[in-house]
């Protein structure tokens, strides 16, 4: 079974981000970058992204050592992380095994270049 949140509801790369330096967006565009990059801005959520990045996939059972965070936190940041398109997971088990969406991080990199 796969744990998709919204990521699944996401938009490819090229949809959702549009250069902010080109052109001005519009209200949704603005509102779906923005969701994003809060997701990103929280430290504990910056370490995880980084965390699942670096393993290519990882065992949310994995991730309480290296953050310090009880499972119940990791949850709650998983779950911000998905929900913004940035990690998919795929429960296996009892647990949640985590990976990047690589062209969602790609988009948002698209949005800030000129």
């Amino acid at each position: 079974m796969s744990i998709r949140h919204a990521a699944s509801d996401a938009p490819a790369a090229g949809e959702c981000c549009p250069s902010l330096l080109g052109a001005p967006i519009g209200v949704d565009q603005a509102d779906e970058l923005a969701a994003a990059f809060a997701a990103l801005a929280d430290p504990v959520r910056l370490r995880l992204l980084s965390l699942v990045a670096d393993a290519g996939e990882i065992c949310s059972c994995d991730l309480q050592e290296p953050l310090g965070k009880s499972q119940p936190t990791i949850s709650h940041h998983t779950k911000a992380l998905a929900d913004a398109g940035l990690i998919v997971g795929e429960k296996r088990g009892r647990w949640v095994w985590w990976s990047i969406v690589p062209d969602r991080l790609a988009g948002l990199r698209a949005a800030l270049d000129t």
